[in-house]
C-alpha cells in the first residue's frame, strides 16, 4: 500500500550566503558600529545565526548627515529618468538574487520558505520596479507639476516582513528625491543587511540609503534627530502614539503604519469552501504575524456551525515545523518574548469563557512554536476579541443581520483591513461602503500590489504606502 505521508523537503540553507558577523552600512561602506553588538537567532531553532553591530546616537548622526550630503549634492538634483535606472537596478539584483534572500528571510524571522520565496521576495522586487516607473512622471502624479522631495527620510521597519518593509519604505523614498536612513527590526536585520549590499551592486549613489541595525533606542534616536525631514513607521500602536507625541510641533511629516484586529466576515450566500481558505489565509498566514490580519471572523448565526467544522478540518491539515521545508505552512514565532505574549492572550481567553480548539498537528519540542489555534463563543468584551495578539489565532463571533455585522466589525479602536464575503456584488459595496477599514477585501484576503495604496484609520496611524496616493508622503506638496 502506498505511504502518502510528507517527506521531508528542506531548502539548502548554504544558498543564505549566512556570515558570522555583519556591520551596519553608512555613507555607501559597512562599517561597525558602535553600540553594543547584538546577536540574531533563527527562531524555529534558538540557534545564533550572527552577529549584528549597532549604531550609537553618534553613528545616527553620522548616517543622517551622509544622507544629507548625498541629497544635496547628487541624489535630489538628479533627473527622475536617471533615478529610476538606479531603482529598476536594485529591483533585478533582488530578483537574482531571490532564492538567496528567501532562505535568509526565513531563517532570521522564522516563516515559512514557501512564503519568503512566493510572496516577500516577490513583492519587494515588485515595489522596486514600480516606484522606478514613477521616478520620471511625478509632475502627473496629480501632486501639482512641479512636486519636490522632502530630503532626508528617517524609516523603522517591523520584524514580521523585513525585507519587504524595507521595500515599502525606501523603493517610494527614493523614487521622489529623497534619501534613506532605515532601522531594520532588532530580532531581524539580516535582509536589509543584504538589501544594502544590493545597494552597493547596484552602484547605487554613497548615502542615498543607509541602515543602522539596533534596538528601540536607535529608532528613537533617529526617528528624534533634527537632521530628519520625514519619519515613516511601521510597528506597534503604542510606540506609534510615542513617536507622534515626541515629534509635535517638529514641522517633521510622519506616517504611521500601526497595529490592527481586522474583521473578516462570512453571511450565509458565501461561498464556505473559499471562505474557508481565506480565513485560513487571513489569520495563519506568517503565524498570524500579519497587522491587517483577519482575526475576528464575524459569521452569520444561521452557518456558523457548518463552518467552524469546515475550519477546523482545515486548519488540522496545516503543518507546524521547520521553517525551512518546503511543505510547512506555518513556521516559528519570531522571539520567545512575541511566544509569551500570545500564550498569555490565549490563557485570558480561557480564563473569559471562550471555547478553545487547538490543531491536533505536531508542534516541535525546540524553537518557538505555538499551534494554530480558533477560539469560539467569543464575546467582544474578550481581550482576544479587543487586543492585537499578533499570532496564530482566531476569534470567532457570530451575527444575525448585516446591520449587527459591520457594528461588530467596527466595534474596534483599529481601523487598518476587513474582508467580506458574500456571492451579492450589491452586499459587498454596501458593506465596504460602512466598514472603518483602509482596505476591505471582497471574497479574498491579504492580497497587496505595489499599485494599491495600503494604510488605516483611527489607532491603525495614518498615511499610505504604495500606489500613486503613497508618493504623497514623500514629496513637498
Amino acid at each position: 500500500m502506498s505511504n502518502w505521508e510528507y517527506a521531508p523537503a528542506p531548502e539548502s540553507r548554504d544558498i543564505a550566503n549566512l556570515k558570522p558577523a555583519y556591520r551596519m552600512f553608512v555613507d555607501g561602506k559597512f562599517v561597525e558600529g558602535s553600540g553594543e553588538p547584538l546577536k540574531t537567532v533563527n527562531p524555529a531553532t534558538e540557534e545564533v545565526l550572527a552577529e549584528v553591530s549597532t549604531a550609537s546616537p553618534a553613528d545616527v548622526d553620522t548616517a543622517v548627515k551622509a544622507a544629507r550630503r548625498a541629497h544635496e549634492r547628487v541624489w535630489g538634483k538628479m533627473p527622475g529618468a536617471e533615478r529610476a535606472k538606479y531603482i529598476f537596478r536594485v529591483a533585478r539584483l533582488i530578483q537574482e538574487r531571490a532564492r538567496e534572500l528567501a532562505v535568509l528571510e526565513s531563517l532570521d524571522n522564522g516563516k515559512p520558505i514557501k512564503e519568503s520565496r512566493d510572496v516577500d521576495v516577490p513583492t519587494a522586487a515588485a515595489h522596486f520596479f514600480y516606484h522606478a516607473g514613477w521616478a520620471d512622471k511625478l509632475g502627473y502624479a496629480g501632486f501639482g507639476p512641479d512636486p519636490r522631495p522632502l530630503g532626508v527620510a528617517g524609516q523603522v521597519i517591523p520584524w514580521n516582513f523585513p525585507l519587504l518593509m524595507a521595500a515599502w519604505k525606501i523603493a517610494p523614498a527614493l523614487a521622489c528625491g529623497n534619501t534613506v536612513v532605515l532601522k531594520p527590526a532588532e530580532t531581524t536585520p539580516l535582509t536589509a543587511l543584504v538589501l544594502a549590499e544590493i545597494c552597493q551592486q547596484a552602484e547605487l549613489p554613497p548615502g542615498v540609503v543607509n541602515i543602522l541595525p539596533g534596538a528601540g533606542d536607535v529608532g528613537s534616536e533617529l526617528v528624534n534627530h533634527a537632521g530628519i525631514d520625514k519619519v515613516a513607521f511601521t510597528g506597534s500602536t503604542e510606540v506609534g502614539k510615542l513617536i507622534q507625541r515626541s515629534l509635535a510641533g517638529t514641522g517633521k511629516k510622519l506616517t504611521l503604519e500601526l497595529g490592527g484586529k481586522a474583521a473578516n466576515i462570512v453571511f450565509d450566500d458565501a461561498p464556505l469552501d473559499q471562505a474557508v481558505e481565506g480565513i485560513v489565509n487571513g489569520i495563519f498566514f506568517n503565524q498570524g504575524h500579519v497587522c491587517c490580519a483577519g482575526s475576528r471572523l464575524l459569521v452569520q448565526e444561521s452557518i456558523a456551525d457548518e463552518l467552524l467544522e469546515k475550519l477546523r478540518y482545515r486548519v488540522s491539515t496545516l503543518r507546524v515545523g521547520d521553517s525551512l521545508d518546503k511543505n510547512t505552512d506555518v513556521g516559528a514565532i519570531n522571539s520567545r518574548a512575541q511566544l509569551e505574549r500570545i500564550q498569555e492572550l490565549a490563557a485570558a481567553g480561557d480564563a473569559e469563557g471562550a471555547q478553545r480548539w487547538t490543531s491536533p498537528a505536531p508542534v516541535p519540542e525546540k524553537g518557538f512554536f505555538f499551534a494554530p489555534t480558533v477560539f469560539s463563543d467569543v464575546q467582544q468584551s474578550m481581550r482576544i476579541a479587543r487586543e492585537e495578539i499578533f499570532g496564530p489565532v482566531l476569534s470567532v463571533l457570530t451575527f444575525r443581520t448585516p446591520d449587527e455585522a459591520v457594528a461588530k466589525a467596527n466595534n474596534t479602536p483599529y481601523g487598518l483591513s476587513a474582508g467580506i464575503w458574500t456571492e451579492k456584488g450589491s452586499r459587498i459595496l454596501w458593506a465596504a461602503q460602512r466598514m472603518r477599514a483602509g482596505v476591505v477585501w471582497a471574497n479574498t484576503f491579504n492580497r497587496f500590489d505595489p499599485t494599491a495604496p495600503f494604510g488605516g484609520y483611527q489607532e491603525s496611524g495614518f498615511g499610505r504606502e504604495g500606489g500613486r496616493a503613497g508618493l504623497e508622503a514623500y514629496l513637498d506638496v
